[in-house]
């Protein structure tokens, strides 16, 4: 019997994340103060990449569920047209499993990382990622695309058996 793979997943940084997206953080971000020193703005925090003419949506999501580790993997999508991004609006770690743009995604490629909390992420156009998965009920900021074409694609990874430990 073959053994299922296993992801141990990494802090998230820039670094480590950057042929996925960005890591949407203030820390290290440029800032100044605005509204007559009243504000502080964190400033450019990702680039929302809108293809084919599309148009830059806002939404929230709510996680109705959490994950825990260990989790397995049965479900990983993409959007060819336009980055997503996802931020938590309070602290709320959340799971990622990535794989780089590919028809399919590739098992040999996935990555795993878990947020700080306060973290959030800019998925790159066409990168294969788990849908939201949180570990907490929280709500999330979303940015993406909206618009003319197929922007969702959908890959089952249940056969796979990709298990991500703690």
């Amino acid at each position: 019997m073959q053994r299922s793979p296993t992801l141990r997943p990494k802090a998230l940084t820039r670094e480590a994340f950057r042929p996925f997206g960005e890591v949407i953080q203030s820390g290290g971000a440029q800032s100044y103060k605005i509204n007559r020193g009243a504000t502080l703005r964190i400033h450019d925090l990702c680039k929302v990449h809108v293809k084919a003419r599309g148009r830059v949506l806002l939404s929230f999501f709510e996680a109705l569920e959490t994950v825990s580790l260990p989790y397995t993997v049965d479900l990983l999508e993409c959007h060819p047209l336009g980055s997503q991004a996802f931020i938590p609006r309070g602290q709320a770690p959340f799971l990622i499993v990535v794989a780089p743009p590919a028809d399919i995604p590739e098992t040999g490629q996935l990555q795993a990382f878990v947020t700080d909390g306060l973290q959030g992420v800019n998925y790159a156009p066409g990168v294969w990622h788990l849908p939201l998965a949180s570990f907490e009920l929280a709500t999330f900021v979303i940015i993406d695309r909206g618009g003319p074409g197929d922007n969702l694609r959908e890959y089952d990874f249940s056969a796979e058996g990709i298990v991500i430990a703690n």
